[in-house]
């Protein structure tokens, strides 16, 4: 499997995995502050971006298994990894897979997984449904727009415009998406890293209550909810996402 992944600063390692349809390049608005004081780790997932497109259906283990080839190909025995929606989900296997490869953990807008995760809401589930009958371009729009919170409509142009030239293969999309749908949850009592969970409140992709499973579930966690933010808090609010995700790491 080939994963493509670069390294950006110096410092103790972090680990960033996105989710669902976004390269590593969905990590820009923060990873130049990051830099500043960590050696940041930025991959493209199974099914996206540089790397491989195996046939799918694929699995947030499998996933996590990729997360792992990148530590081991930058020469990394140890390091925080951050998680976002489906990379939340990646992130929770890894922990639970391989305690000793993890120090700190966050996960930002994801799920438990499971019967007990609070399903997506409504909104989300119409908009699949109606995508459906949408051209292409109208249907990425409405997704950029549902994934942002009430104060993020001035980003819609530019994210909008980042996926265009970065399109995505529809089949690893889709095996990918196979991985969230059919997360079944992991051993969450079992996280030996002392995990921050942070969340949007107006995220109408993952149901914030979710947040709430997660920091329950977890033996040392931390809830920070992020008011009025959407799915996409670290496009939003990524100042403040850094802030407080460097305070947790030290």
């Amino acid at each position: 499997m080939r994963i493509a992944w670069e390294s950006a600063g110096a410092g103790n390692p972090v680990l960033l995995i996105q989710g669902l349809g976004y390269a590593r390049w969905g990590w820009d608005p923060v990873v130049p502050a990051l830099a500043e004081a960590y050696r940041v780790l930025t991959f493209d997932n199974r099914g996206i971006g540089e790397s491989d497109v195996p046939p799918g259906p694929y699995t947030a283990a499998e996933m996590a298994s990729d997360a792992l080839q990148v530590l081991d190909e930058a020469g990394v025995e140890r390091a925080h990894v951050v998680g976002a929606s489906l990379g939340g989900m990646i992130a929770q296997e890894l922990a639970v897979r391989a305690p000793e490869r993890v120090d700190r953990l966050v996960l930002c807008c994801t799920t438990p997984g499971g019967a007990g995760a609070v399903p997506m809401p409504a909104r989300t589930v119409a908009l699949f449904v109606e995508a459906a009958q949408l051209e292409p371009e109208v249907a990425l729009r409405r997704f950029v727009e549902n994934a942002l919170g009430p104060d993020g409509a001035g980003l819609v142009d530019e994210i909008v415009a980042r996926r265009l030239a970065h399109p995505f293969d529809p089949s690893g999309w889709q095996a990918q998406a196979a991985a969230g749908t059919t997360f079944a949850g992991t051993a969450l009592e079992t996280i030996q890293a002392p995990t921050l969970v942070i969340h949007g409140t107006d995220d109408a992709v993952v149901d914030a209550a979710n947040a709430e499973l997660l920091t329950e579930r977890i033996p040392q966690a931390t809830l920070v909810l992020l008011p009025r933010a959407g799915h996409l808090l670290f496009w939003e609010r990524p100042a403040e996402f850094v802030r407080i995700v460097a305070g947790f790491l030290g």
